[in-house]
């Protein structure tokens, strides 16, 4: 581990003296990458750098309390010990997550959809709910939201909402949110005051660059129509919405929030490339669906994820157990809680992965 860790600090140190080269200040592009990559490395080089100097601290106190002391200062030694011991075993703890392998699209802005799945309606208004709630955690973040492609019902409920959130480590915190959502609650439109159970689907995918996946202008079809909102009446009367088919492998896109036919073409390609990236993830993981999985699971809309009782102010994640009864907190944007304990048993499960 510590050389591992030494290898990283020279590297860090390295590319300090590169981003002070004048040939790589003048290289967009170089600079780029250089600076990108000193980043990813910062925080482990920083835990390394005060590892080092409470380990060399450690040993110079051990010394001490080898040496002839008066009984005053022998106690302050023994306490610096304490703490200084104390502290190494946090770093070391720490330095093991920090090497553990990373997801390559943590960093990456996200493209997040959200369906009303069972429950008509009252799924449609948990939809909105939920985009609700994923805004207000972005604002949290200091995250950017835009609003992609929407689809109304008359209560103002989404029966599909496709959204972006820009920002760093976007997908890092909101991968796991995928799967179905169940609500438990009183729906508006029940009269007999009866509790009932629906279900919206979530997917998040990481952005896709252009440079990942190229799209050829004679494998797309593309189709404008007039934007509308709930009920299906028209609110603008040009072709600024546009779908996109991609032919070779059936898969579609919309977007309708754009001011124009090229900005709405724009958006449509974004999340079309990030879903036949999902698609290709999710045929890559089905061959290997005899293997074990993630406690976090695997991502599917199919999984049932986790459940928002009303009546009870509880959240309950299935993955991993974990109940809260701050509903109201949640469905506002205070899901770090949520998020810190599923990313706690992700790095888990990969350790445990990596030790076996």
């Amino acid at each position: 581990m510590l050389d591992r860790l030494q290898a990283l600090a020279d590297r860090y140190e390295k590319l300090s003296e590169l981003l002070c080269d004048p040939d790589v200040a003048s290289d967009p592009k170089r600079l780029r990458e250089y600076s990108k990559e000193q980043s990813d490395l910062q925080q482990s080089y920083e835990a390394y750098t005060e590892y080092k100097q409470v380990s060399e601290q450690l040993d110079d106190a051990k010394i001490m309390q080898g040496e002839k002391l008066d009984d005053e200062m022998r106690e302050m030694v023994k306490m610096e010990i304490d703490e200084l011991s104390g502290r190494k075993e946090e770093l070391e703890e720490q330095i093991k997550i920090l090497l553990l392998p990373k997801d390559p699209n943590d960093d990456k802005n996200v493209i997040v959809e959200i369906r009303g799945a069972a429950g008509g309606d009252e799924a449609a208004l948990f939809a909105y709910e939920l985009y609700r709630m994923y805004t207000k955690f972005a604002d949290t973040q200091g995250w950017r939201v835009e609003l992609m492609d929407f689809n109304e019902n008359d209560l103002g409920g989404f029966k599909e909402v496709i959204f972006m959130i820009t920002g760093k480590g976007a997908y890092s915190k909101l991968k796991f949110e995928s799967g179905a959502h169940r609500v438990q609650r009183i729906p508006v439109t029940e009269s007999g005051g009866r509790i009932h159970t629906s279900t919206s689907t979530v997917s998040v995918m990481p952005e896709v660059e252009e440079v990942e996946v190229e799209i050829f202008d004679k494998d797309i079809r593309v189709d404008t129509f007039c934007s509308s909102g709930a009920g299906g009446q028209s609110v603008n009367t040009t072709k600024s919405a546009v779908r996109v088919l991609h032919v070779p492998t059936g898969i579609m896109a919309t977007c309708q929030d754009g001011k124009s036919q090229n900005e709405n073409k724009a958006k449509a390609l974004q999340v079309l490339r990030a879903r036949i990236v999902d698609v290709q993830r999710q045929e890559e993981e089905a061959k290997y669906a005899g293997e074990r999985k993630s406690k976090v699971g695997t991502g599917d809309r199919s999984e049932r994820i986790r459940t928002y009782n009303f009546p009870q102010s509880r959240v309950t994640d299935h993955r991993i157990g974990l109940t809260l009864h701050k509903l109201d907190s949640v469905m506002n944007g205070d899901m770090e809680e949520i998020i810190s304990s599923l990313t706690i048993a992700e790095q888990a499960d990969i350790m445990e992965r990596e030790l076996n």
